[in-house]
């Protein structure tokens, strides 16, 4: 089983300063590795069709027409996959504790929370997270992973950069 993580927004509580009021987190799982192969590729002849497709052209919906978004979730249609996700309101006088003020926290808190939804449908995941994290940070959210969702569920993490990854 394959697992793509990808978030919109940041960690950060400081709104006033111009950072996002929201923090999403998704989740997308494919049972089967062709599957995800497949519309991996199907992807990709998408970026080539598009006229600004160039090297590291990603599909970035906030950036996107209507129209291309369309084009997009039509193309990835007929693939079966799943999905889960979660938005944090991260307005400061609703959202409080220490935790909360640690980017590395906040974010593997948003992800347990993704995941306790999914957890009922997963299975011996490798997990893919966007970004470019720390083999530290790698190591200690795996462990984290394990110990709240289960060593059975998370078989493995991997960083890997959205723009190198169609998934993601």
């Amino acid at each position: 089983m394959l697992v793509f993580i990808d978030e919109s927004g940041d960690t950060g509580l400081k709104i006033e300063q111009g950072l996002s009021r929201y923090f999403v987190i998704v989740l997308i799982s494919f049972e089967e590795n062709g599957e995800a192969i497949a519309c991996d590729q199907r992807i990709e002849l998408l970026k080539r069709g598009t006229k600004t497709a160039c090297g590291g052209f990603e599909f970035k919906f906030s950036k996107l027409r209507k129209d291309q978004r369309i084009k997009f979730f039509e193309a990835v249609l007929p693939y079966t996959f799943f999905y889960y996700g979660i938005v944090i309101n991260k307005n400061p006088q609703k959202l409080y504790g220490d935790g909360f003020k640690i980017k590395e926290s906040f974010y593997k808190y948003a992800c347990s929370l993704v995941f306790e939804n999914a957890k009922p449908y997963l299975r011996d995941a490798i997990i893919i997270i966007d970004g470019s994290g720390s083999r530290e940070f790698k190591r200690e959210f795996k462990t984290y992973l394990r110990k709240k969702i289960g060593a059975s569920i998370v078989k493995k993490v991997k960083i890997q950069s959205s723009h190198s990854n169609n998934l993601i």
